[in-house]
């Protein structure tokens, strides 16, 4: 039987860790050194013939097991997967990967595993965009969602554009903050006009003229003053905040650009340290704080979500915002709560109940299959065109922290947040959730095998096993 060339250093370690020998003892019985021994279990020399012959005598070892092809097709596989283009660079050689099959053939499977779970969640994805009906599947990010992640990984705090617009507000002294808006524009040759017109916030450039709607609501008003004084005067401080971000496309940028400076006109409206206060002194009243800043209550609970400045660190909030089909529209969060990237929020969750009770605030107390129970706040809010004909924009605002914070909260005063019993089971997304027996699953979930049974019906035409 022709033995020559044969590596097998994996085969001979295995079979001496089985038998429990030293390579000192397995060399002695194998009639070789201990240096040769060492060579041939690291395959820097083939196995010999004799070597064969007393593995067969000495211990009755089966041979051909030193044969196996397992060492081929993992070559030959590894070829293959690092041939993805996701892998760049030049390819290693056959020699290297002959020397990582044999020398280490368990990376080589787990290589090969990791590769196979990317392309199926590669293919996954691809099955998702053209589901959704993308026309370029692909990996990468939206420019929203890319701007979403980036206020998201920050906790929904920017330092440096916040402390500016804290700033700008101490700085007007006794002045209001919407006189001291105009004031500034005004000084920097910039004419504010209020028109009865739909659109609520136009600048002219040429003619360095901000238009304001006279039909938006006052609170609305300041607000647009703001942001349009955030894009003007403090633009080297954005632009810089955005080269920091690198953001993969231009249009995720110039998106960023205006969520910044909506970020300074609500810090502007609500200064970071007269806020905080006023919320820890108000038990986080929304309606009490909005009559304060002369905000609105959905510019208010989006304030809460960003009180995150190291040292001075408000509760951590989660802010979200749905429209009457329940798709999220805005979604900012300083907790470990996560938002589902695709579609709506979990129908048991009460945001979406506040459509059917106007003007009404809705407590829930509640828990998310990773077992963080929240302490949850619901009210809906309309925005009026301001006029008979203008189309009037309904929407659901949702605030919550972690239970632990709940006592801190007016809304949650004689709520039995120490009993497990009184939280309700929600989720974040029907395909990432992994509760079997809910009984408002609208589709199963991604990760989840499914038993279907045509003489068996439960709530759910399927079982999640």
């Amino acid at each position: 039987m022709a033995v020559q060339k044969l590596y097998a250093g994996v085969k001979l370690r295995e079979l001496r860790g089985r038998l429990g020998l030293t390579q000192k003892t397995f060399a002695e019985k194998l009639g070789v050194s201990l240096p040769y021994l060492n060579q041939m279990e690291n395959n820097n020399r083939p196995v010999s013939t004799a070597v064969v012959l007393s593995l067969a005598q000495e211990f009755g070892f089966d041979v051909t097991e030193l044969q196996s092809g397992d060492e081929a097709r993992l070559i030959s596989d590894m070829r293959e997967a690092l041939a993805d283009p996701v892998f760049t660079g030049s390819a290693p050689s056959v020699a290297d990967l002959r020397l990582v099959a044999s020398n280490a053939p368990t990376m080589a499977r787990a290589l090969l595993d990791l590769h196979a779970a990317y392309r199926q969640t590669h293919e996954r994805l691809a099955s998702l965009d053209e589901a959704l009906g993308r026309e370029d599947a692909r990996l990468q990010p939206s420019p929203w969602e890319e701007v979403r992640d980036f206020f998201h990984y920050c906790d929904n705090y920017i330092d440096a554009v916040d402390r500016a617009a804290e700033n700008f507000a101490l700085n007007s002294g006794d002045l209001p903050i919407r006189e001291s808006a105009v004031k500034t524009l005004d000084g920097r040759g910039v004419t504010v006009r209020f028109d009865d017109t739909e659109v609520i916030r136009h600048y002219d450039a040429a003619t360095r003229t901000l238009t304001l709607s006279r039909r938006a609501a006052e609170g609305t008003q300041t607000f647009q003053l703001l942001l349009q004084l955030a894009l003007l005067t403090k633009d080297q401080l954005i632009e810089a905040t955005l080269d920091l971000a690198r953001f993969q496309s231009p249009e995720a940028r110039s998106i960023a650009k205006v969520g910044l400076a909506n970020y300074f006109a609500g810090a502007a409206l609500m200064p970071y340290g007269r806020f905080l206060e006023a919320a820890q002194e108000t038990r986080h009243d929304l309606e009490r704080l909005a009559d304060w800043f002369g905000a609105s209550l959905e510019q208010v609970a989006h304030r809460l979500s960003t009180l995150q400045r190291p040292g001075a660190k408000g509760i951590p909030f989660f802010f979200v915002r749905v429209d009457p089909a329940g798709t999220i529209t805005k979604r900012h969060s300083a907790t470990t709560l996560q938002f589902a990237r695709y579609g709506g929020a979990c129908p048991l969750w009460n945001v979406h109940r506040a459509f059917e009770n106007p003007n009404r605030w809705l407590r829930q107390l509640a828990e998310t299959p990773d077992g963080v129970r929240y302490f949850c706040l619901a009210r809906d809010t309309t925005k009026s065109g301001g006029s008979f004909h203008a189309p009037t924009r309904r929407f659901a605002i949702g605030l919550g922290c972690e239970v632990k914070h709940a006592r801190a909260l007016v809304y949650a005063d004689h709520m039995d947040i120490d009993t497990a019993a009184a939280f309700e089971p929600i989720g974040i997304s029907c395909r990432i959730c992994d509760r079997r027996d809910c009984h408002q699953r609208s589709v199963p979930p991604l990760e989840r095998r499914l038993t279907v049974d045509p003489d068996h019906r439960a709530v759910l035409p399927y079982q999640v096993e």
